[in-house]
This record gives structure tokens, C-alpha cells and sequence, in this order.
């Protein structure tokens, strides 16, 4: 068994109800700008403070919408090993992230199902949280192997329904 399969979390291993563990994060400035060019958003709220203060009414720049995708999406993953596979997301954004805040992304299986083609499935909610509040919200399902010889990366086609 290589370290993949056995990093790789298993059906048998998650429970309604389960709390992923934490994930804390300090934001920069660099946290903020790195996101926004890597998703190609040139909008100045992400990277000007300047005008993210004075045109934007805000205190500094702040987290863009696909940085907050891919902090979710890094989360699930870390969490479900390399054999996880994310089948969709809803997120709700209701306050920004700036630089200074320190993010805290937490979750917790909300149901597990197995659908007709033997997939298993994770509906987890996840959320990141400034100060104790939380500032975005998601919705995830993810496709988990049922044990180590399954592997959700192979299905193709009818055989993938997210």
C-alpha cells in the first residue's frame, strides 16, 4: 500500500456529525494580492488599498471571490487526502477578509450517501470565520473512496455525478 492510499480518507473512517479539524490562516497583504493575481482579478479593491479605502468605503484590500474558492477547496482536500474529489460547492460571502485577520476554516459532515454508480459522497458544511464570526459560508460535496482500492479520480463520464 503506497502513503497515498493510506493518507486517503475512507467512508468507514467519517460520520455524520464529525468536526474537521481547524484550519488557521494570518492574512497579508501578499495572502490578498497573490489570490486576486493568480485568478486574473484586476479590480483595485484586491490590490490598491488605497482604493479599496477611499473609492470602496473599506478598510483595506480584501479576499476576492475565487482566493475564498480555492481556501475552501485546499481545505476539503488537506482534510480528505489526495483521493478526494470535489464534486461542487456553494459559497456565501457576508463580510470580507483583510489583511491582519486571521482566518479559522472549520466543517462538519453534514450526510454521507453512496449514489447508484458506487460513488460515496460527503455533504459537508465549511466555513471561514474572522473574530468568531463567520464571514463565508459553503456547501460542499466531495466523492471519498469507499475504501482504499476505490479511488473517485478514475470515474469518467456517466460514472462521475456531482
Amino acid at each position: 500500500m503506497s502513503s497515498a492510499e493510506t493518507n486517503s480518507l475512507t467512508v468507514a473512517q467519517v460520520q455524520v456529525g464529525q468536526q474537521l479539524p481547524a484550519l488557521e490562516c494570518d492574512v497579508t497583504a501578499t495572502t490578498v494580492v497573490l489570490g486576486a493575481l493568480a485568478s486574473r482579478d484586476w479590480r483595485p479593491m484586491h490590490h490598491d488599498k488605497d482604493f479599496a479605502i477611499n473609492r470602496n468605503g473599506v478598510k483595506d484590500i480584501f479576499i476576492n471571490t475565487p482566493n475564498n474558492a480555492a481556501w475552501f477547496e485546499r481545505y476539503i482536500t488537506d482534510w480528505t487526502g489526495p483521493k478526494g474529489r470535489l464534486g461542487r460547492m456553494k459559497f456565501k460571502m457576508s463580510s470580507s477578509v483583510f489583511p491582519g485577520d486571521r482566518m479559522v476554516m472549520s466543517g462538519e459532515v453534514n450526510s454521507i450517501d453512496t449514489d447508484e454508480t458506487g460513488c460515496c459522497w460527503l455533504e459537508l458544511n465549511v466555513a471561514v470565520s474572522v473574530a468568531g464570526a463567520v464571514s463565508t459560508s459553503c456547501l460542499a460535496r466531495v466523492a471519498i473512496p469507499k475504501d482504499n482500492s476505490d479511488n473517485p479520480w478514475g470515474r469518467k463520464a456517466d460514472q462521475w455525478q456531482p
